[in-house]
């Protein structure tokens, strides 16, 4: 989503579960436009949060028009593969497969790629892209506008997303923060803005003054993130706030704290606390 509508609004990471809730993005052309919903990967559900993450993805699954299942160019289908195709098989929509990273692998390595996936079930399309370098990203709109239904624009042309962006400088510093932690960390944390306010400065540009939470489960999980001297959270904020302020296009004066909240993963009252509630309407 990032490559097609040319601005940074979903965060990435080599983790699972990087994307917890439902995020929308629109493309809007003289062809039309394309309301895309990023949502969670289909996984199984942990705790509380993981069952919220399934039922962003579950939600999603029955308003689309069209799937897109992104995937990447593996040796092998997995025994997820294989549950998730199930899953869609049971949906009356088209589905297209999204093979992304291609720039990764050979093309002999690619066509076997595409072979076992075939396997799975009958796609409407299967598109070999690259987001990284934006190649067949162009073919893959195409074939999305040439499937979709018309209908009316959802959304003003100049809207890129309905993420506000207190929600987006939250997810660029819960990006940075799944880079740079050990491996147990990064799930148990959620970050929280608590203050976003725009100041003008006599003398030199605007600046956003932002002060953020980083929320984790354990005392011990609190000492690693902060670092030694606050090395660490120094560090966290400095590769995040480059991130917000290129979103936001203006300065911005970044300060993190960390708090400890025990098992909020279970608490349907803190998790709707830290941004994960299900929409109502």
């Amino acid at each position: 989503m990032n490559c097609v509508i040319g601005q940074k609004v979903a965060i990435t990471s080599p983790r699972p579960q990087t994307t917890r809730n439902r995020i929308r993005t629109v493309l809007t052309e003289e062809r039309g436009q394309i309301v895309f919903v990023d949502t969670p990967g289909i996984h199984k559900a942990k705790n509380r949060l993981g069952d919220y993450m399934l039922g962003e993805v579950s939600r999603s699954l029955k308003d689309s028009d069209l799937i897109l299942w992104l995937t990447e160019p593996l040796p092998e289908v997995t025994e997820q593969d294989l549950s998730i195709a199930e899953q869609l098989k049971q949906l009356s929509v088209p589905v297209f497969l999204i093979i992304n990273k291609i720039d990764a692998v050979s093309s002999e390595k690619l066509l076997k790629v595409i072979d076992s996936y075939r396997t799975l079930m009958d796609f409407a399309q299967i598109i070999p892209v690259s987001a990284l370098k934006g190649d067949h990203t162009g073919e893959m709109v195409t074939e999305i506008f040439d499937v979709l239904p018309e209908g009316p624009y959802y959304y003003d042309e100049d809207t890129l997303t309905d993420q506000p962006m207190r929600q987006i400088a939250a997810e660029l510093i819960r990006e940075q923060a799944l880079r740079m932690l050990d491996q147990e960390i990064p799930h148990g944390i959620a970050v929280v803005v608590e203050r976003m306010e725009y100041r003008e400065r006599k003398g030199n540009s605007p600046i956003y003054d932002i002060d953020a939470t980083i929320i984790c489960e354990k005392d011990r999980h609190k000492g690693i993130i902060i670092g030694k001297g606050g090395s660490m959270l120094k560090k966290i904020g400095s590769k995040a706030r480059p991130e917000i302020e290129e979103m936001a296009e203006c300065a911005v004066n970044l300060k993190l704290f960390v708090k400890v909240r025990d098992s909020w993963r279970d608490n349907n009252t803190q998790m709707a606390n830290f941004g994960y509630r299900e929409e109502r309407g």
